[in-house]
């Protein structure tokens, strides 16, 4: 086989895996309504449940996104599935609301094996003129995470299966596909025969770095940690789109227009479709600049959502393509979040990069959950972190511009000095 098909072979076997992943916590928006019931929890509760996930996630990030330099992908990444899969299947038979919190905390860290390992790998098989195309391919598998898991949880749903089997039969698949990695991915080149392609001095630097020397140069880096927050309230709208969408709809008389659930599913299908379009822009008409696209992509964002708490929701159709447009825009320019790591810190330190910045937006989409929950249970309609979500994505978009500030300033002092 020649180089060309083991890179696709090893891009789409890393994207199959992480296709089922959001099966293991994507799926507790859909069970939040039964289980509210049955446990007697407020929205308030639930949110910080879903808070303790995420920062379980967050802490993971900056843990094994650092170990992700050091080991192998091969084995981080099923070891987090298993592990995910029984934190799952031991909140299905949990009534204590502290012992579903503590193992969906553990379950976020689980889960937060799998992102920085497998986007090393990608970094390690694809060139930099071409990471955009890339990562927009394995950020558009994330998306299609949610897709593959909204509709087994809108399936199950309409089956009036109990709240317990949403953390039971997502799980399934993602057991075939932990194995499959297991057994047919390779870290890099090299270890299938070809020589790699980042191989430069970075080699022997990497090997004299220590784990705390990696973490020092990712603070150092001002524009990184304004890259970082920027994500940081992007991955807060996504979440708050993707948390709580179910709950809005699920709120309605569901039940007598069954089309109400199906109108979810164009969020992550528009999450899946912005991925791999703005991926792919950012390579060809943005020439590589990804502040730019991430900057156009979060203030439509803004607007989408924005229209979305302002439209009437009796009008499915307008609905259906306002949530389409909130997934592609609000998720899209994820995908050019990543490459910015290796931009900005080397291909050595890419792993801790992106491990730092998924724990930032995880950190930041953590303490959404409660204050999205506070803001239905205070405000009694839930259409209103719409316009909560708008505000945020218009902090995202004003935050990454700031790195082009910093740059046009750097250029004019480079051409003062100069003359």
């Amino acid at each position: 086989m020649n180089f060309r098909k083991q890179q696709w072979k090893m891009l789409i076997i890393t994207m199959l895996c992480y296709l089922f992943f959001y099966t293991g916590r994507h799926n507790f928006g859909w069970a939040v309504k039964g289980m509210s019931t049955a446990l007697g929890l407020s929205y308030t509760t639930i949110g910080w449940i879903s808070f303790s996930m995420l920062i379980g996630y967050a802490l993971g990030q900056l843990i094994n996104g650092n170990l992700a330099d050091r080991f192998s992908a091969r084995i981080m990444i099923p070891l987090g599935a298993f592990l995910s899969i029984l934190a799952n299947i031991g909140i299905s038979y949990s009534s204590s609301s502290t012992m579903i919190m503590i193992l969906w905390a553990l379950n976020g860290y689980f889960q937060s094996m799998a992102w920085a390992p497998g986007s090393k790998v990608i970094s390690s098989w694809w060139s930099k003129d071409e990471q955009g195309k890339a990562f927009g391919f394995y950020t558009m598998a994330a998306g299609l995470s949610s897709v593959v898991t909204f509709l087994i949880s809108i399936v199950l749903v309409q089956l009036h299966v109990e709240w317990r089997m949403l953390f039971r039969l997502p799980m399934i698949p993602l057991i075939f596909f932990a194995l499959l990695l297991l057994w047919k991915i390779r870290d890099k080149p090299s270890n299938l025969g070809y020589a790699d392609l980042h191989k430069t001095e970075d080699f022997e630097i990497e090997n004299k770095q220590d784990w705390l020397t990696r973490y020092k140069n990712v603070f150092r880096n001002k524009d990184f940690m304004l890259a970082a927050i920027s994500f940081g309230f992007e991955s807060m709208a996504r979440y708050g789109l993707i948390f709580w969408v179910p709950v809005h709809y699920l709120g309605k008389d569901w039940k007598a227009n069954p089309d109400y659930l199906w109108v979810t599913i164009l969020l992550p299908i528009g999450m899946a479709a912005g991925a791999i379009s703005f991926g792919t822009l950012s390579d060809s008409i943005f020439k590589g600049n990804r502040i730019a696209s991430i900057r156009l992509g979060m203030f439509i964002s803004a607007v989408v959502t924005l229209a979305i708490y302002l439209s009437p929701a009796s009008n499915i159709y307008f609905g259906s393509i306002l949530m389409f447009l909130a997934g592609f825009f609000v998720y899209g320019p994820q995908a050019n979040f990543w490459p910015l790591s290796q931009q900005m810190l080397g291909h050595n330190q890419t792993g801790t990069g992106i491990g730092f910045m998924n724990m930032c937006g995880y950190l930041f989409a953590a303490f959404g959950e409660p204050f999205f929950g506070f803001v239905i249970d205070v405000s009694g309609q839930s259409n209103s972190i719409f316009i909560v979500i708008s505000f945020i994505c218009l902090c995202s978009a004003g935050i990454i511009s700031l790195i082009n500030i910093r740059l046009r300033k750097s250029k004019k002092e480079i051409l003062v000095k100069g003359s």
